[in-house]
């Protein structure tokens, strides 16, 4: 096995440290991980990144259950929307996407590109979301849940559409939605959007499933070292502050998000 094969199973391990210590962001990690160090297509890495985010946030989103902090109806209401512009998205969408999309002097933007590009500016997003300092005043609040079924349900589209392009669970988009439309207090909030993560990302797999061969031995090595590294996470929380980490890991992710840029353009 090559050292960069060894570094993208390490790599695996990685992504789940970080779900478990901060409660989000590592499965950003996920597709570039699949792509530069394991030599995956990224309409193939992304696929697989479905299976490993959503089976990693199950795993978070039960340990959230025993200790009653999902809004099981906030969940419904936000996840029936999101699972289903998933699953067209994957079994529709992504196929329809033509090889070449377009050339700009020379420089012919393809189906691959395109989608590295597209997943490199939802990291720069996401990395905007954990480097900014949170007001998190609804903290320990207990406010009444009020639902904006309009806006909930056009945010699950949004967040359903996105996770089927670039393969990654999209809390940074879910949790504030929970917490502006539903008036989720925020802790209610994080582990609300792991159950609603981990049920669109596994039925968004599932359009996968019927479009192409799955190397299940692969795949199943690959998120069990993700669910390893989330119980490492879990366990190093007791000693490290997730908080301060989360600004760090920010601007981690900002650098990734423009080296692909930088990739990309220069493949």
């Amino acid at each position: 096995m090559e050292i960069i094969e060894l570094l993208g199973y390490f790599g695996a391990l990685v992504i789940g440290v970080v779900l478990g210590l901060i409660g989000g962001g590592g499965s950003i990690l996920t597709v570039p991980v699949l792509v530069y160090l394991l030599s995956e297509d990224p309409v193939t890495a992304t696929a697989y990144s479905l299976f490993v985010v959503g089976t990693a946030s199950l795993v978070g989103a039960l340990r959230n259950m025993q200790k009653g902090l999902v809004d099981f109806k906030t969940a419904t209401v936000f996840a029936i929307p999101a699972f289903i512009a998933v699953y067209l998205t994957r079994k529709f969408a992504i196929p329809a996407i033509p090889e070449s999309i377009f050339t700009v002097s020379g420089f012919e933007v393809t189906k691959d590109i395109g989608i590295m590009l597209f997943f490199a500016l939802i990291m720069v997003l996401a990395s905007y979301s954990m480097i900014k300092d949170k007001k998190e005043e609804l903290e320990e609040a207990e406010v009444e849940v009020k639902y904006n079924y309009p806006l909930i349900i056009v945010e699950g589209i949004v967040v359903g559409f996105l996770t089927g392009i670039v393969g990654a669970g999209g809390g940074f988009l879910i949790i504030p939605a929970l917490v502006l439309l539903a008036k989720l207090p925020m802790k209610k909030a994080v582990a609300t959007s792991l159950l609603i993560i981990a049920v669109k990302s596994l039925i968004g797999f599932l359009g996968d499933v019927q479009n192409m061969e799955i190397d299940w031995v692969f795949l199943g090595i690959f998120t069990g070292l993700s669910v390893v590294g989330i119980f490492v996470g879990i366990w190093l929380n007791k000693f490290i502050d997730g908080g301060k980490l989360k600004k760090g890991f920010g601007w981690f992710v900002l650098l990734m998000g423009i080296y692909i840029v930088y990739k990309e353009f220069t493949h």
